[in-house]
């Protein structure tokens, strides 16, 4: 057996494998004799089947898979051995002229190489990082959402400002026929909202869906509709009331205190703003992590230059996959995944040159 390799570019090379028959023809003849002493033909004792048989029914079959067997190692090997660092896998040439009936066979792997660079992470790049803190209305705010959650719903004859309401949109037109939720104050604009107060159980209102509430992903909640659709809706729908209720807040007391904290560490008001703050800044803080990992991945992709063996793994990603991509395909699909295989580089460049490694225990303990 040969291996040799021609460096096309900085980035490209060519694996050329040459096989023999003294490769692996003492394997195929032992399996050859292991098929002949296991193999039961009719005519033939087990074990007595003459070797020509054989040979010619699993022969061909058996060397193709040892070939292969053989090929598959010794490229790994290779590539262990000159510790080549490439991206995706090596892709074979396929050949018009392959003959599996010769004794000699070539093979060769085209290789994407990854990049040499380096990485400028000098101090004098600064990179912002943000601590996030909970103003008093949103404390004041989240009381509030406590009280509703644990306070008493009430059923109301008549619709109020701040009443929830529950019935069913219809529009034939589009097929809509949803049965939905909503506050009142959820409504967008005042004359949304006179339309309702005042209404009874049974009444049918008819709101126009531009603009009806300040996020269009709650109306596309409400209606039923895809996502493409509700952006620019603009129809009329007629909602026909079932329920009215209204939510009497909890009280502020040691009853509600003990739900929301069994361990009683909470005893007032106060308190339970402490509480409210030191969640939301730790919720905040890890919001902080995200952006400055996402800012500090941004800077380097950004700010480290070096080329990729493009043209490559767009031939690798057409194949890589469960089903084979078209040319469009892959290109797409290399555009979308680039600034990630980007940054997977750069990640495992810093590792290496700072000797970071992450054993089992230390993820095990980081997980608990």
């Amino acid at each position: 057996m040969n291996i040799t390799r021609e460096n096309v570019d900085a980035l490209n090379a060519v694996v050329k494998i040459d096989i023999v028959a003294e490769d692996y023809q003492a394997k195929v003849s032992t399996l050859l004799e292991d098929y002949r002493k296991k193999a039961n033909i009719p005519g033939f004792r087990k074990g007595h089947v003459p070797m020509g048989m054989i040979k010619k029914q699993y022969g061909k079959s058996i060397m193709i898979d040892e070939v292969n067997k053989l090929l598959q190692s010794s490229l790994n090997k290779y590539l262990g051995d000159e510790k080549l660092d490439i991206l995706g896998n090596p892709l074979p040439r396929m050949k018009e002229d392959f003959n599996w009936d010769a004794d000699t066979f070539t093979f060769e792997f085209e290789l994407g190489l990854a990049p040499k660079f380096e990485i400028d992470l000098s101090e004098e790049n600064k990179i912002q990082k943000y601590t996030i803190v909970a103003t008093d209305e949103l404390i004041n705010e989240e009381v509030k959402n406590i009280q509703i959650r644990y306070g008493k719903v009430n059923e109301i004859e008549e619709a109020i400002a701040d009443a929830n309401v529950k019935g069913v949109f219809v529009n034939e037109e589009k097929e809509i026929n949803k049965e939905g939720t909503f506050n009142i104050n959820e409504l967008k604009g005042e004359e949304n909202q006179a339309k309702i107060v005042g209404a009874k159980v049974g009444d049918v209102i008819e709101f126009g869906t531009k603009g009806l509430f300040e996020d269009d992903h709650r109306l596309q909640h409400l209606l039923g509709v895809s996502h493409d659709e509700i952006h620019g809706l603009d129809i009329t729908v007629a909602f026909t009331i079932e329920t009215i209720t209204k939510t009497d807040q909890a009280d502020l007391d040691q009853e509600l205190f003990d739900k929301l904290f069994a361990d009683g560490s909470v005893t007032s008001v106060t308190e339970l703003k402490e509480k409210i703050k030191e969640d939301a800044e730790k919720q905040f803080s890890q919001q902080g992590d995200q952006q400055l990992l996402n800012a500090v991945t941004e800077y380097l992709v950004e700010n480290t230059k070096f080329d990729l063996p493009a043209d490559f793994l767009k031939k690798w990603l057409a194949t890589a996959g469960e089903k084979p991509l078209t040319e469009e395909e892959a290109t797409a699909e290399y555009e979308k995944s680039e600034k990630g295989l980007r940054y997977q580089l750069i990640e495992g460049k810093i590792m290496t040159d700072n000797d970071i490694k992450i054993d089992y225990k230390e993820l095990v303990d980081y997980a608990k």
